[in-house]
Protein backbone atom coordinates (compact mmCIF):
# COMPACT_ATOMS: atom_id res chain seq x y z
CA UNK A 1 0.00 0.00 0.00
CA UNK A 2 1.69 3.30 -1.40
CA UNK A 3 1.12 6.73 -0.29
CA UNK A 4 -0.48 7.37 -4.18
CA UNK A 5 -1.32 4.59 -5.43
CA UNK A 6 -3.98 5.97 -8.59
CA UNK A 7 -7.20 5.07 -7.98
CA UNK A 8 -8.68 1.85 -9.49
CA UNK A 9 -12.36 0.28 -9.36
CA UNK A 10 -15.85 0.94 -10.46
CA UNK A 11 -15.82 4.00 -8.71
CA UNK A 12 -12.80 5.87 -10.23
CA UNK A 13 -13.60 9.25 -11.31
CA UNK A 14 -15.37 9.61 -8.81
CA UNK A 15 -14.37 12.66 -6.39
CA UNK A 16 -15.83 13.05 -3.16
CA UNK A 17 -15.39 15.46 -0.14
CA UNK A 18 -15.32 14.48 3.64
CA UNK A 19 -16.08 16.04 6.67
CA UNK A 20 -13.73 14.26 9.49
CA UNK A 21 -16.63 12.54 11.64
CA UNK A 22 -16.46 9.54 13.44
CA UNK A 23 -17.77 5.65 12.70
CA UNK A 24 -20.72 5.37 10.08
CA UNK A 25 -19.71 8.75 7.78
CA UNK A 26 -15.48 7.47 7.98
CA UNK A 27 -16.81 3.95 7.20
CA UNK A 28 -18.80 4.83 4.20
CA UNK A 29 -15.87 7.07 3.22
CA UNK A 30 -13.56 3.89 3.45
CA UNK A 31 -16.26 1.74 1.52
CA UNK A 32 -16.23 3.90 -1.76
CA UNK A 33 -12.33 4.93 -1.61
CA UNK A 34 -11.63 1.21 -1.79
CA UNK A 35 -13.96 1.00 -4.94
CA UNK A 36 -11.85 4.18 -6.37
CA UNK A 37 -12.91 7.21 -5.68
CA UNK A 38 -11.44 9.80 -5.20
CA UNK A 39 -11.89 11.41 -1.76
CA UNK A 40 -10.35 14.54 0.02
CA UNK A 41 -11.04 14.79 3.56
CA UNK A 42 -11.26 17.98 5.85
CA UNK A 43 -9.73 17.56 8.69
CA UNK A 44 -8.97 19.78 11.92
CA UNK A 45 -5.45 20.67 12.82
CA UNK A 46 -4.48 17.30 15.00
CA UNK A 47 -1.77 17.37 17.73
CA UNK A 48 1.55 15.33 17.09
CA UNK A 49 0.28 12.45 18.58
CA UNK A 50 -2.91 12.26 16.65
CA UNK A 51 -0.52 12.43 13.72
CA UNK A 52 1.32 9.48 14.64
CA UNK A 53 -1.23 7.65 15.75
CA UNK A 54 -3.00 7.95 12.64
CA UNK A 55 -2.02 4.54 10.73
CA UNK A 56 -4.45 2.97 13.55
CA UNK A 57 -7.52 4.56 12.01
CA UNK A 58 -8.09 2.54 9.51
CA UNK A 59 -11.75 3.77 8.49
CA UNK A 60 -9.48 6.64 7.20
CA UNK A 61 -7.41 5.35 4.71
CA UNK A 62 -6.85 6.06 1.26
CA UNK A 63 -7.83 9.23 1.42
CA UNK A 64 -5.59 12.80 1.16
CA UNK A 65 -5.93 15.13 4.24
CA UNK A 66 -6.57 18.72 4.03
CA UNK A 67 -6.25 20.74 7.38
CA UNK A 68 -8.87 24.00 7.63
CA UNK A 69 -10.79 25.40 10.84
CA UNK A 70 -13.81 26.18 9.20
CA UNK A 71 -14.68 29.11 11.32
CA UNK A 72 -12.53 31.25 9.80
CA UNK A 73 -13.68 32.54 6.02
CA UNK A 74 -10.53 32.10 4.20
CA UNK A 75 -10.84 28.21 4.88
CA UNK A 76 -13.98 28.05 4.54
CA UNK A 77 -13.77 29.47 0.81
CA UNK A 78 -11.07 26.26 0.64
CA UNK A 79 -13.92 23.61 1.33
CA UNK A 80 -16.24 25.44 -0.95
CA UNK A 81 -14.02 25.39 -3.72
CA UNK A 82 -13.50 21.87 -2.79
CA UNK A 83 -17.02 21.11 -3.12
CA UNK A 84 -17.93 22.86 -6.57
CA UNK A 85 -14.78 20.16 -7.67
CA UNK A 86 -16.52 17.00 -6.02
CA UNK A 87 -19.26 14.65 -7.36
CA UNK A 88 -20.28 14.56 -3.37
CA UNK A 89 -20.11 15.15 0.16
CA UNK A 90 -20.30 13.35 3.51
CA UNK A 91 -20.91 15.06 6.92
CA UNK A 92 -21.63 13.69 10.15
CA UNK A 93 -22.68 16.64 12.19
CA UNK A 94 -25.94 16.79 14.00
CA UNK A 95 -28.35 18.48 12.05
CA UNK A 96 -27.58 22.33 11.68
CA UNK A 97 -23.97 22.56 12.48
CA UNK A 98 -23.02 22.74 8.99
CA UNK A 99 -25.79 25.49 8.30
CA UNK A 100 -23.79 27.23 11.18
CA UNK A 101 -20.86 26.99 9.24
CA UNK A 102 -22.09 28.13 5.91
CA UNK A 103 -21.45 24.95 4.54
CA UNK A 104 -25.03 23.50 4.24
CA UNK A 105 -27.02 22.11 1.55
CA UNK A 106 -27.81 26.21 0.48
CA UNK A 107 -24.70 26.73 -0.06
CA UNK A 108 -22.78 23.91 -1.27
CA UNK A 109 -25.32 23.35 -4.11
CA UNK A 110 -25.02 27.02 -4.80
CA UNK A 111 -21.75 26.34 -5.95
CA UNK A 112 -22.15 22.94 -7.23
CA UNK A 113 -26.03 22.11 -8.32
CA UNK A 114 -24.75 18.47 -9.45
CA UNK A 115 -23.08 17.54 -6.15
CA UNK A 116 -24.82 14.65 -3.88
CA UNK A 117 -25.30 15.58 -0.49
CA UNK A 118 -24.33 13.23 2.11
CA UNK A 119 -25.85 13.48 5.62
CA UNK A 120 -24.71 11.06 8.26
CA UNK A 121 -26.86 11.05 11.66
CA UNK A 122 -28.15 8.83 14.05
CA UNK A 123 -31.76 9.76 13.92
CA UNK A 124 -31.69 11.50 11.16
CA UNK A 125 -32.52 15.14 9.93
CA UNK A 126 -36.13 15.56 11.20
CA UNK A 127 -38.37 14.45 13.87
CA UNK A 128 -38.20 15.20 17.72
CA UNK A 129 -35.29 12.92 18.53
CA UNK A 130 -33.10 14.83 15.57
CA UNK A 131 -30.97 16.99 17.63
CA UNK A 132 -29.61 14.81 20.20
CA UNK A 133 -27.10 12.78 20.42
CA UNK A 134 -26.92 8.85 20.21
CA UNK A 135 -24.65 6.26 19.79
CA UNK A 136 -25.21 2.42 18.00
CA UNK A 137 -26.77 1.35 21.09
CA UNK A 138 -29.06 4.04 21.50
CA UNK A 139 -30.52 3.70 17.92
CA UNK A 140 -30.06 -0.35 18.47
CA UNK A 141 -32.76 -0.07 21.60
CA UNK A 142 -35.30 2.44 19.88
CA UNK A 143 -35.21 0.00 17.04
CA UNK A 144 -36.37 -3.04 18.67
CA UNK A 145 -33.05 -4.46 17.90
CA UNK A 146 -31.19 -4.71 20.83
CA UNK A 147 -34.92 -5.59 22.59
CA UNK A 148 -34.30 -9.07 20.68
CA UNK A 149 -30.53 -9.85 21.41
CA UNK A 150 -29.13 -11.77 23.74
CA UNK A 151 -30.04 -14.05 27.11
CA UNK A 152 -33.41 -12.80 28.61
CA UNK A 153 -32.18 -13.50 32.21
CA UNK A 154 -29.31 -10.65 31.49
CA UNK A 155 -29.66 -7.17 29.75
CA UNK A 156 -29.12 -7.45 25.89
CA UNK A 157 -25.77 -6.94 24.83
CA UNK A 158 -24.59 -4.84 22.38
CA UNK A 159 -23.30 -6.46 19.20
CA UNK A 160 -20.19 -4.31 18.96
CA UNK A 161 -21.37 -1.42 16.83
CA UNK A 162 -21.78 -3.37 13.94
CA UNK A 163 -25.48 -2.90 13.15
CA UNK A 164 -25.94 0.67 13.30
CA UNK A 165 -22.93 2.26 12.65
CA UNK A 166 -21.29 0.35 10.19
CA UNK A 167 -24.35 -1.80 8.75
CA UNK A 168 -27.19 0.78 8.80
CA UNK A 169 -25.50 3.93 8.97
CA UNK A 170 -21.88 3.87 6.93
CA UNK A 171 -23.16 1.32 4.54
CA UNK A 172 -26.42 3.28 4.08
CA UNK A 173 -24.49 6.36 3.10
CA UNK A 174 -22.00 4.67 0.72
CA UNK A 175 -25.13 3.04 -0.77
CA UNK A 176 -27.18 6.30 -0.74
CA UNK A 177 -24.25 8.15 -2.35
CA UNK A 178 -23.68 5.61 -5.24
CA UNK A 179 -27.21 6.10 -6.24
CA UNK A 180 -27.18 9.55 -6.36
CA UNK A 181 -23.84 10.15 -8.13
CA UNK A 182 -25.73 7.32 -10.70
CA UNK A 183 -28.77 9.93 -10.97
CA UNK A 184 -27.29 13.17 -11.05
CA UNK A 185 -25.24 11.55 -13.96
CA UNK A 186 -28.30 11.42 -16.07
CA UNK A 187 -29.87 14.12 -14.23
CA UNK A 188 -27.56 16.80 -13.73
CA UNK A 189 -29.30 17.39 -10.59
CA UNK A 190 -27.98 16.76 -7.13
CA UNK A 191 -29.68 16.32 -3.89
CA UNK A 192 -29.66 16.10 0.04
CA UNK A 193 -29.13 12.25 1.25
CA UNK A 194 -30.55 11.94 4.63
CA UNK A 195 -29.11 8.75 5.62
CA UNK A 196 -29.87 7.96 9.68
CA UNK A 197 -28.43 5.01 11.09
CA UNK A 198 -32.27 4.43 12.53
CA UNK A 199 -34.11 4.26 9.24
CA UNK A 200 -30.70 1.86 8.27
CA UNK A 201 -31.44 -0.55 11.25
CA UNK A 202 -35.35 -0.40 10.63
CA UNK A 203 -34.80 -1.67 7.39
CA UNK A 204 -32.13 -4.57 8.46
CA UNK A 205 -35.25 -5.64 10.88
CA UNK A 206 -37.41 -6.44 7.68
CA UNK A 207 -37.32 -10.22 7.92
CA UNK A 208 -37.94 -9.34 12.03
CA UNK A 209 -40.87 -7.62 11.23
CA UNK A 210 -42.26 -9.74 8.24
CA UNK A 211 -42.07 -12.91 10.61
CA UNK A 212 -43.93 -10.59 13.73
CA UNK A 213 -46.99 -10.46 11.18
CA UNK A 214 -47.04 -13.37 10.38
CA UNK A 215 -46.88 -14.80 14.12
CA UNK A 216 -43.90 -16.91 13.79
CA UNK A 217 -41.26 -14.44 16.19
CA UNK A 218 -42.39 -14.40 19.62
CA UNK A 219 -41.30 -11.20 21.55
CA UNK A 220 -39.37 -12.77 24.18
CA UNK A 221 -35.83 -12.74 23.70
CA UNK A 222 -33.98 -16.37 22.79
CA UNK A 223 -37.45 -18.04 22.05
CA UNK A 224 -37.03 -17.54 18.06
CA UNK A 225 -35.23 -18.94 15.21
CA UNK A 226 -32.15 -17.23 14.55
CA UNK A 227 -32.18 -15.37 18.43
CA UNK A 228 -30.19 -18.44 19.89
CA UNK A 229 -33.94 -19.78 20.75
CA UNK A 230 -33.35 -23.00 18.48
CA UNK A 231 -30.95 -25.36 19.85
CA UNK A 232 -29.73 -25.29 16.06
CA UNK A 233 -28.78 -22.31 16.05
CA UNK A 234 -26.50 -21.72 18.57
CA UNK A 235 -23.55 -21.31 19.86
CA UNK A 236 -22.03 -23.95 22.43
CA UNK A 237 -19.22 -24.66 24.86
CA UNK A 238 -16.33 -26.97 24.08
CA UNK A 239 -14.11 -28.75 25.96
CA UNK A 240 -11.42 -25.99 26.32
CA UNK A 241 -13.19 -23.18 26.75
CA UNK A 242 -13.38 -22.33 23.40
CA UNK A 243 -16.75 -22.13 21.66
CA UNK A 244 -18.58 -23.61 18.45
CA UNK A 245 -21.26 -21.91 16.09
CA UNK A 246 -23.81 -24.52 15.36
CA UNK A 247 -26.15 -23.04 12.48
CA UNK A 248 -27.70 -26.41 10.99
CA UNK A 249 -31.01 -24.81 10.15
CA UNK A 250 -32.44 -27.05 6.93
CA UNK A 251 -33.58 -30.95 8.52
CA UNK A 252 -30.53 -31.80 5.89
CA UNK A 253 -27.66 -30.01 7.41
CA UNK A 254 -29.32 -31.38 10.81
CA UNK A 255 -29.07 -34.85 10.21
CA UNK A 256 -25.81 -34.54 8.79
CA UNK A 257 -24.43 -32.49 11.69
CA UNK A 258 -25.83 -35.14 14.10
CA UNK A 259 -24.49 -38.40 12.45
CA UNK A 260 -21.03 -36.52 12.52
CA UNK A 261 -21.30 -35.67 16.21
CA UNK A 262 -21.96 -39.06 17.44
CA UNK A 263 -19.01 -40.49 14.87
CA UNK A 264 -17.11 -38.51 16.84
CA UNK A 265 -18.12 -38.57 20.66
CA UNK A 266 -19.55 -42.20 20.32
CA UNK A 267 -23.00 -40.13 21.35
CA UNK A 268 -26.54 -41.68 20.00
CA UNK A 269 -28.67 -38.56 19.09
CA UNK A 270 -31.08 -38.57 16.75
CA UNK A 271 -33.69 -37.10 14.86
CA UNK A 272 -33.50 -32.58 16.30
CA UNK A 273 -31.63 -33.00 19.73
CA UNK A 274 -32.69 -30.26 22.28
CA UNK A 275 -30.16 -28.18 24.05
CA UNK A 276 -28.77 -30.10 26.69
CA UNK A 277 -28.21 -33.05 24.38
CA UNK A 278 -26.22 -30.65 21.82
CA UNK A 279 -24.20 -28.94 25.19
CA UNK A 280 -23.59 -32.28 26.48
CA UNK A 281 -21.91 -33.43 22.92
CA UNK A 282 -20.33 -30.25 22.01
CA UNK A 283 -18.06 -30.04 26.07
CA UNK A 284 -16.83 -33.33 24.92
CA UNK A 285 -14.75 -32.35 22.55
CA UNK A 286 -11.97 -29.41 21.88
CA UNK A 287 -12.69 -26.35 19.39
CA UNK A 288 -10.35 -27.39 16.78
CA UNK A 289 -11.26 -31.01 17.12
CA UNK A 290 -15.03 -29.82 16.02
CA UNK A 291 -13.10 -27.68 13.27
CA UNK A 292 -10.91 -30.71 11.98
CA UNK A 293 -14.28 -33.13 12.28
CA UNK A 294 -16.25 -30.87 10.08
CA UNK A 295 -14.44 -30.01 7.33
CA UNK A 296 -15.28 -30.54 4.39
CA UNK A 297 -18.95 -30.80 5.36
CA UNK A 298 -21.56 -28.90 4.74
CA UNK A 299 -23.02 -29.73 8.22
CA UNK A 300 -22.87 -25.69 9.05
CA UNK A 301 -20.47 -26.25 12.35
CA UNK A 302 -18.26 -23.72 12.46
CA UNK A 303 -15.31 -22.35 15.71
CA UNK A 304 -15.82 -19.45 17.57
CA UNK A 305 -12.65 -17.32 16.22
CA UNK A 306 -11.65 -14.29 18.15
CA UNK A 307 -10.55 -11.35 16.27
CA UNK A 308 -6.73 -11.90 16.22
CA UNK A 309 -8.06 -15.78 15.46
CA UNK A 310 -9.93 -14.92 11.86
CA UNK A 311 -7.39 -13.66 9.71
CA UNK A 312 -5.27 -16.25 10.23
CA UNK A 313 -8.21 -19.00 8.91
CA UNK A 314 -7.73 -20.55 6.01
CA UNK A 315 -10.45 -19.47 4.26
CA UNK A 316 -9.17 -15.32 4.93
CA UNK A 317 -5.77 -16.57 3.69
CA UNK A 318 -7.05 -17.74 0.37
CA UNK A 319 -8.95 -15.32 -0.24
CA UNK A 320 -6.84 -12.61 1.21
CA UNK A 321 -9.49 -11.11 3.00
CA UNK A 322 -7.08 -8.80 5.52
CA UNK A 323 -3.33 -7.18 4.64
CA UNK A 324 -1.37 -6.00 6.49
CA UNK A 325 0.11 -1.97 6.30
CA UNK A 326 2.61 -0.64 8.82
CA UNK A 327 1.96 -2.98 11.63
CA UNK A 328 -1.90 -3.15 11.41
CA UNK A 329 -3.98 -6.09 10.06
CA UNK A 330 -6.88 -4.55 8.12
CA UNK A 331 -9.73 -5.92 5.86
CA UNK A 332 -8.98 -6.10 2.17
CA UNK A 333 -11.87 -3.84 0.02
CA UNK A 334 -15.15 -5.45 -0.26
CA UNK A 335 -16.95 -6.52 -2.31
CA UNK A 336 -15.03 -7.89 -5.17
CA UNK A 337 -15.34 -6.83 -9.07
CA UNK A 338 -14.16 -9.12 -11.71
CA UNK A 339 -13.66 -6.64 -14.08
CA UNK A 340 -12.80 -3.69 -11.96
CA UNK A 341 -11.64 -4.81 -8.59
CA UNK A 342 -11.15 -1.93 -6.12
CA UNK A 343 -7.86 -1.26 -4.04
CA UNK A 344 -6.79 0.84 -0.95
CA UNK A 345 -5.27 3.36 -2.39
CA UNK A 346 -2.97 4.38 0.58
CA UNK A 347 -2.92 4.50 4.77
CA UNK A 348 -4.62 6.85 6.88
CA UNK A 349 -3.13 10.17 6.33
CA UNK A 350 -2.17 11.93 9.40
CA UNK A 351 -4.88 14.85 9.69
CA UNK A 352 -3.59 17.81 7.27
CA UNK A 353 -1.36 15.98 5.64
CA UNK A 354 -1.78 16.96 2.38
CA UNK A 355 -2.88 20.49 2.88
CA UNK A 356 0.11 21.78 0.53
CA UNK A 357 -0.57 19.70 -2.36
CA UNK A 358 -4.22 20.27 -2.61
CA UNK A 359 -4.13 24.38 -2.25
CA UNK A 360 -1.73 23.80 -4.80
CA UNK A 361 -3.40 21.92 -7.22
CA UNK A 362 -6.72 24.42 -6.18
CA UNK A 363 -4.67 27.29 -7.51
CA UNK A 364 -4.57 28.66 -4.13
CA UNK A 365 -1.49 30.12 -1.88
CA UNK A 366 -0.58 28.91 1.73
CA UNK A 367 -3.36 29.24 4.33
CA UNK A 368 -2.59 31.19 7.31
Amino acid sequence: MTETSPPQGPLAGVKIVEFEAIGPAPFAGMMLSDMGAEIIRIDRPASQEAAASARFNILNRGRRSIALNLKNDAHKQVALKLIANSDALIEGMRPGVMERLGLGPTEALDVNPRLVYGRMTAWGQDGPLAPRAAHDINVLALTGALGAIGDPSSPPPPPLTLVADFGGGGMLLAFALVCGVMEARSSGQGQVVDAAMFDGVNSLMAVVHGMMAAGSWSANRMDNIMDGGAPNYAAYAAADGGYVAYGALEEKFQTLAVNHMNALTGANMSGAPNKQALQAAFAAKRRDDWETHFDGTDACVSPVLTPAEAPQHPHAIARGAFFDAEGVTQPAPAPRFERTPGAVQGPPPAPGAHTEEILEELGLPPLS
